[in-house]
């Protein structure tokens, strides 16, 4: 074979290779990928997150405040109750 026949038959085993690598990376490209769907929005979780939080809390000040204490219930929410625990936390420092 002489130098030229060589060169066109290194020419095309080289655009044999590429066109198969190409032909792969298409194959990779379209076979389906694990996707997570979320069932919840991001913002209904943080929304639902903030609720759990502060229902935590008014539950923990009704379980603290009635009873475990001697309160009503009712005035866990009073303006009037917070004052006083204010009050009493200031006073003694």
């Amino acid at each position: 074979m002489s130098e030229k026949e060589l060169l066109q038959e290194e020419k095309t085993t080289r655009e044999s290779i590429k066109a198969e690598k190409k032909a792969k990376q298409k194959d990779e490209s379209k076979t389906p990928r694990w996707v997570r769907v979320r069932m919840l929005p991001i913002w209904l979780r943080i929304l639902l997150f903030i609720l759990l939080l502060a229902g935590s809390l008014a539950l923990g000040a009704i379980v603290g405040f009635a009873g475990i204490g001697d309160g009503k219930v009712a005035d866990v929410f009073k303006a009037e109750t917070w004052q006083h625990i204010i009050d009493i936390v200031t006073k003694n420092k």
